[in-house]
């Protein structure tokens, strides 16, 4: 068991990959539905699953790689 303070994103590898979300849905044409919004988080998505290097970077803060391994 790991203690962890009450907030800590830099030890959630989760908002490594939410960042990078944020990033690129906002870069594109602002969405103007849910759909579109659903279509542009999902797809982002998809692309990442097709980039392990990527969303690995998003662990290898020191603190963070040290708790997963």
């Amino acid at each position: 068991m790991f203690y962890l303070p009450g907030y800590s994103p830099e030890l959630n590898p989760d908002e490594g990959v939410n960042g990078d979300l944020k990033q690129a849905v906002t870069r594109k044409e602002p969405a103007r539905s849910k759909a579109q919004l659903k279509r542009a988080a999902i797809g982002h998505m998809r692309k990442l699953s097709k980039l392990p290097d990527r969303v690995r970077s998003s662990v290898r803060v020191k603190r963070v790689a040290a708790l997963v391994s």
